[in-house]
């Protein structure tokens, strides 16, 4: 009997110190989904043509799971699913989703997190955000309408920028000065969505600059070996101005140089792409509008290849800042006169909870 209450002691005690410590931990659990309504408005163009022209879809689905184990320790584990890659619900190199559409669970974050192990810095290791987009995603802030320039540039272009939005590997970050932020990632290159199958890895580094409150300037570079002869690089510069309360404009510039990008007569190309963007918020948390031009050069060396994209739309919160309803239009144009301009009208239903 002393033998059986001994263990069911042990055993409460064991739940107690269980218990002590979940409660002493950080824990969150959060959810976020995209959900779109979909119509074109125009039925002529390179999308736009395609039988199908109204739909509803599930384009993102994130189940995220923090622990903040002690004032400098953190863990993260994020699901994701998607039903397709896209860079909104419709496809612009194709006019349609990808053939299998079920909303597939994958592992998007999983990572420890530990700060100021150098003055005023965090370090990532595991399967983490990369460091190309994050400042112009943060300043954008509609990411469930659109995906930034580098981010979403395959799905509109069909070229390869290598620009995974998470990569396996090692990432530093932290401030030298009040004006003067820093990042720096070691990566496998390959992305989150593929296993590495060589030896390279991808070195990147930013750097941001804020000569005057409410102006800041980022310059980003990344480098990789592609195979033993060749070699890939993005040069990237983007400057923000947020001097003007509840206004936000942002502007991006990449240039990506891949030695393996050849043309017919074995001439390298270069691929590169411009954005502009804008917020205005008249209520926070409740009503803003925001609208976007990117411009898209997927070869240098060839000739009307070029490609536009204007968003525009607004954000309007009727009921709680968890639900967002986001209506907005976009509008493709192309250098190749024989492809036709797609106008599309997306209803974005955003949920946080």
């Amino acid at each position: 009997m002393a033998r059986k209450t001994s263990i069911r002691i042990l055993f409460v005690l064991g739940l107690m110190l269980l218990s002590a410590a979940i409660v002493s931990a950080q824990q969150t659990f959060n959810t976020t989904i995209y959900f779109d309504y979909t119509n074109y408005l125009s039925n002529n163009g390179s999308v736009t043509s395609a039988p199908k022209n109204s739909f509803f879809t599930f384009r993102r689905a994130y189940f995220t799971y923090e622990n903040k184990i002690n004032d400098n320790l953190k863990f993260r584990f994020r699901y994701d699913a998607d039903s397709t890659a896209n860079l909104t619900s419709v496809d612009l190199t194709k006019g349609s989703t990808k053939k299998d559409d079920k909303l597939r669970p994958f592992i998007k974050h999983l990572y420890l997190e530990y700060s100021n192990l150098l003055p005023n810095s965090t370090i990532k290791v595991g399967l983490a955000e990369t460091i190309q987009f994050k400042f112009a995603e943060d300043r954008w802030g509609y990411r469930s309408v659109a995906k930034t320039l580098m981010d979403g540039y395959k799905d509109v272009t069909a070229v390869d920028v290598d620009a995974p939005s998470a990569d396996l590997g090692a990432s530093l970050a932290g401030s030298l000065a009040k004006y003067v932020r820093y990042g720096f990632m070691v990566s496998n290159g390959a992305g989150y969505s593929h296993a590495e199958n060589d030896k390279y890895k991808k070195i990147a580094g930013n750097i941001q600059l804020i000569p005057v409150a409410g102006l800041s300037i980022v310059v980003y570079m990344d480098y990789e070996k592609q195979d033993k002869d060749d070699s890939a690089q993005t040069y990237k510069l983007d400057g923000y101005l947020e001097m003007v309360r509840n206004l936000v404009i942002g502007a991006e510039y990449f240039v990506y140089q891949n030695e393996k990008y050849l043309t017919a007569d074995k001439v390298r190309y270069d691929v590169s792409g411009f954005s502009l963007f804008g917020r205005y918020i008249f209520n926070p948390d409740v009503f803003s509008l925001f609208g976007r031009f990117d411009r898209y050069e997927p070869n240098n060396k060839a000739s009307n290849d070029e490609m536009t994209l204007v968003i525009a739309g607004l954000d309007w919160s009727p009921f709680h800042k968890s639900m967002k309803l986001q209506p907005n239009i976009w509008f493709a144009s192309y250098a190749n006169s024989e492809k036709k301009n797609d106008v599309v009208f997306n209803f974005t239903f955003f949920l946080s909870f």
